[in-house]
């Protein structure tokens, strides 16, 4: 896990430094960086697999050069393969393993890795750079593309030092919706990002850039599973079962993320049967509501692990709120990212390698959402004349949930719900909101093929988990130099759920139905007999009481008024709303907060972010 950097535009020795030590958390144990003609790779390195300086980078093998963020899972059986066809290997890290297959199988080569990366490299035989970011976009691209050349990174940060570059209102729109910025948008005109499952190559005599995807969910649904129930289960336990086991694989110490719940427990199970030195780690909250920690210290008991209680007090979490956007680099506004900082920030001082629960819920059906809109399907099959008309007696209700659901009731069709939903379903303060909804990937769900379930898991795959889940988890852990892996998002594991009949995972209100029954093979089933809980943190309340004058500070109107896309009478009507208790308002107003302070951050107006260095 690491960060890397690239340019065929030159910038100085000390800009270079300047850009690779903006991401240093990424990685502390080497950096450095290399001049091949007219390109320049840099790297940060966490060393995870052979710690040896051998296998620093840029790293060179033959006639290419490579800097590469992530790991191979699946490297040693490559390795023994491509050994056995005469290829020689100096080190035992995957980065010579990725640089030989490149050798041997050229462009077709990521076909073959099983991982999360993000590499570049520079083939000199044929003046070209060839990278790409893994299937369900674990890890990071950025890219920067002119007439002077072609610049790429880990983070937006290192690219925009020594640049001009503006502000992308409509990106801004997208993530007032989203809560991210949505590929191949970054929140700069001049910054793009690779989106998942895509490579590129970017010829230098020619200055020519091409991206072209290299896998994709399957598209065809109609290929689903036809085992039973029970052959399903044990073919899903086998595929979990290697999942877990080829990422328990590095030189540092390792150890699990377990909140209590069903996916992180499973993980933690299936890892606890591969090493009898498991070292779990979650968080405790102050606010009840939001503690989950006895559920896991219950379940780490019974796997017998060595477990670590964080306890997350609110001036720890406001602290990292007032660093939120230099952490983030870009805006992003899923607030569990505060207690997955602090649950990163206390797990390193143990392990370098953490095991994560993510991908559960968006393959195996796991979210509330899902069960509440496949009931709130049924009621699209009335016109809409006649569900406007039950929208008017619910608006009536003084219940600020209640006014949700009327205006979801008034949406054209079930697809434009759930993404008003995702975005909060209330846009009054915003100038423009259809601006942001309008955005290429809504046709992954509106297409016409699959039931409505496959269809919202497919759309949360490529989206929520891409542009989300994973962003929060690679920043909020790398920020720490701490590694995070997540078995249920192999992409095995994902492209056999996606072809899973839909009763194989929600079954009679029972959600991650095949899911639960593997890990009661392992852990009593009375441990998970209570509601499903979110991993986030108090905003709603901190922002009546502890954060109060801080968010009436940064979201004064004057601040408002600065903010690209905001009515700012409006926003600041609505900030009273919650303020007053009227109305749950925390993921509007942590959306309006992160992106004030990002700005504020950046030191920019709404046109100009940096100048020329």
């Amino acid at each position: 896990m690491c960060g890397i950097y690239g340019s065929t535009v030159y910038y100085t020795d000390d800009i270079v430094r300047e850009k690779l030590a903006r991401v240093n958390f990424r990685g502390p144990d080497h950096s450095g960086f290399e001049r091949s003609g007219p390109v320049t790779l840099g790297h940060n390195r966490l060393a995870i697999i052979d710690l040896d300086h051998r296998s620093d980078q840029p790293f060179s093998y033959e006639h290419i050069k490579v800097v590469f963020n992530g790991e191979i899972y699946n490297y040693r059986a490559i390795r023994a393969y491509l050994k056995t066809l005469g290829y020689a290997f100096y080190t035992d890290s995957d980065t010579e393993v990725l640089a030989a297959a490149y050798i041997h199988y050229g462009e077709q080569c990521i076909k073959h890795f099983n991982g999360m990366f993000a590499f570049v490299i520079y083939d000199a035989a044929t003046d070209r750079l060839f990278g790409a970011r893994d299937r369900l976009g674990k890890k990071p691209f950025y890219y920067a593309l002119s007439s002077a050349g072609f610049e790429f990174a880990s983070q937006p940060a290192q690219i925009s030092i020594g640049r001009h570059l503006s502000l992308d209102e409509q990106a801004i729109n997208e993530y007032f919706i989203w809560g991210y910025v949505p590929e191949p948008r970054s929140a700069w005109n001049e910054i793009k990002k690779l989106p998942a499952g895509y490579r590129f190559t970017y010829n230098l005599t020619t200055r020519s850039f091409k991206t072209e995807k290299y896998w994709d969910l399957d598209p065809n649904f109609e290929k689903d599973y036809t085992g039973t129930y029970l052959e399903a289960k044990t073919a899903l336990k086998e595929l979990l079962t290697d999942a877990v086991n080829i990422r328990m694989h590095a030189d540092v110490d390792l150890g699990v993320f377990l909140s209590g719940g069903i996916d992180s427990s499973l993980i933690a199970s299936l890892a606890a049967k591969n090493s009898n030195q498991v070292k779990t780690f979650c968080i405790r909250f102050e606010e009840k509501d939001y503690d989950e920690s006895g559920f896991a210290a219950k379940i780490a008991r019974h796997l017998q692990t060595d477990h670590h209680t964080i306890e997350c007090r609110a001036e720890e979490g406001i602290s990292l709120i007032e660093k939120f956007a230099t952490y983030y680099d870009e805006p992003f506004a899923d607030s569990s990212a505060i207690p997955t900082l602090l649950l990163s920030k206390h797990t390193k001082k143990y392990v370098t390698v953490a095991l994560s629960g993510d991908g559960g819920d968006e393959c195996f059906l796991g979210y509330s959402r899902y069960k509440w809109l496949n009931t709130a399907n049924k009621l699209f099959k009335y016109p809409i004349e006649v569900r406007k008309l039950l929208s008017t007696l619910l608006q009536i209700s003084p219940n600020y949930r209640h006014k949700l659901i009327a205006m979801g009731m008034r949406s054209d069709n079930i697809e434009s719900l759930y993404a008003l939903m995702l975005g909060g379903l209330e846009y009054s303060w915003l100038k423009q909101p259809e601006l942001g909804l309008d955005v290429p990937f809504m046709n992954t769900f509106s297409s016409p093929d699959g039931s409505f379930l496959q269809r919202m898991s497919a759309f949360d795959v490529k989206t929520y988990l891409n542009g989300d889940i994973n962003t929060k988890v690679d920043r909020a852990s790398m920020t720490f130099s701490l590694e995070a892996r997540a078995p249920l998002m192999d992409y095995r594991v994902v492209s056999f759920a996606q072809h899973l009949p839909d009763s194989y995972k929600f079954n009679k209100g029972v959600q991650k139905r095949i899911l639960k029954d593997i890990l009661y093979e392992h852990v009593p089933r009375q441990l998970f007999n209570r509601p499903k809980a979110g991993f986030t943190i108090p905003l709603r309340h901190w922002f009546r009481h502890e954060l109060k004058d801080y968010v009436l500070d940064h979201l004064s109107f004057n601040n408002l008024k600065n903010i690209p896309g905001v009515d700012a009478p409006k926003a600041l009507l609505m900030i009273n709303e919650h303020m007053n208790g009227k109305w749950n308002r925390f993921p509007q107003i942590w959306k309006l907060l992160v992106l004030s302070q990002w700005l504020e951050n950046q030191k920019i107006n709404t046109t100009t972010i940096y100048q020329m260095v």
